[in-house]
C-alpha cells in the first residue's frame, strides 16, 4: 500500500468518515493470504452490501488505528458508513449498528469463529460481538446472535 494510501485509510478510520459514499458501501480490508474473508464478503454482497476487497500487510496496525486491541482483532477490517466492523459479524448486528448509529467507533467479532459468516463449521453457541469504544478499546458486548 503506498504512504498516501496508507495515510487516507487510516484518516478515515480515525476520523470515523465513511470509507466510500453511503452505508451500503463496504471496505473490506484483509491478510492478502485469507480466504474466508472473501466468503464474508459475499455474505455482505447477499445481503444488499456493495463490497470492496482490499488486501494488506498493514491490517493489524489498521486494526489497531480503529481502537481494537490485537486480542480482539477480527480476521479482517471492514469500513462501513463511518463504523469498523471487525471479523465475521453477523448481518443482524451490522444492520443493528446502521440503524441505532450508537456514539462508538464500530464492533468486533474476535477471531474466526465456526459457523461464523464466512467461515465453515458448526455454530456452538452464540455469537458476542464487542463494541469498539470512541476512546479505542473495547467496551462491553453489543448484540449476541
Amino acid at each position: 500500500m503506498s504512504k498516501i494510501l496508507k495515510a487516507v485509510v487510516l484518516a478515515s478510520i480515525l476520523s470515523g468518515a465513511p470509507a466510500l459514499a453511503g452505508e451500503k458501501d463496504v471496505m473490506l480490508y484483509k491478510n492478502p493470504q485469507c480466504g474466508c474473508c472473501e466468503g464474508y464478503a459475499d455474505y455482505l454482497r447477499q445481503n444488499g452490501f456493495n463490497v470492496t476487497v482490499k488486501a494488506t500487510h498493514d491490517l493489524a496496525a489498521m486494526s489497531r488505528e480503529a481502537g481494537i486491541p490485537d486480542e480482539a482483532q477480527g480476521c479482517h477490517l471492514s469500513m462501513i458508513d463511518g463504523y469498523a466492523v471487525s471479523g465475521h459479524v453477523p448481518i443482524g448486528t451490522v444492520k443493528k449498528l446502521l440503524t441505532e448509529r450508537p456514539d462508538i467507533k464500530g464492533v468486533t467479532l474476535p477471531g474466526m469463529p465456526m459457523g461464523s459468516p464466512g467461515m465453515s463449521g458448526t455454530k456452538e453457541g452464540p455469537f458476542e460481538m464487542l463494541e469498539i469504544n470512541k476512546s479505542g478499546g473495547v467496551g462491553g458486548v453489543y448484540a449476541r446472535e
